[in-house]
């Protein structure tokens, strides 16, 4: 981290707008396989349109998920854009989530974000970055 960067940690609502699941493999036995484009609005120090597209597997009593999306707006006002991979995994009850800012997919203002924790759950982001 250099003198300049400083690091941040925000918690930022967000709700889906668009999911549109299309099954890819679906097998007799074992877990679906599912391809998702997603629209998302986030609002708060993160504010702006979140597109990506989300492949996921998923059974009766467990699953799992990764996304690739692309972030266009503001991140504590600084505008442009930037890419989350993310995913989760569940088995049963229990759930974990994962992910980053992709190195050196920020632009305009947000060139040289980097994250250190990318979390989700049901309609919150949490992240760590530095910019």
């Amino acid at each position: 981290m250099t003198e300049q960067q400083q690091s941040h940690a925000i918690e930022v609502p967000f709700e889906v707008l668009e999911w549109d699941e299309s099954v890819y493999d679906e097998p007799a036995e074992g877990p679906k396989l599912s391809r998702i484009s997603i629209r998302k609005r986030y609002r708060g120090a993160l504010d702006g349109m979140g597109t990506g597209v989300v492949l996921t597997a998923g059974g009766a009593s467990g699953g799992g998920y990764v996304i690739s999306e692309r972030f266009e707006g503001t991140l504590d006002g600084r505008q442009g854009t930037f890419v989350l991979q993310h995913g989760g995994l569940a088995d049963g009850t229990e759930q974990r989530t994962y992910g980053t800012i992709v190195p050196t997919s920020g632009t305009g203002e947000l060139t040289g974000v980097a994250s250190s924790s990318v979390e989700f759950e049901h309609g919150l982001l949490r992240l760590e970055y530095t910019l």
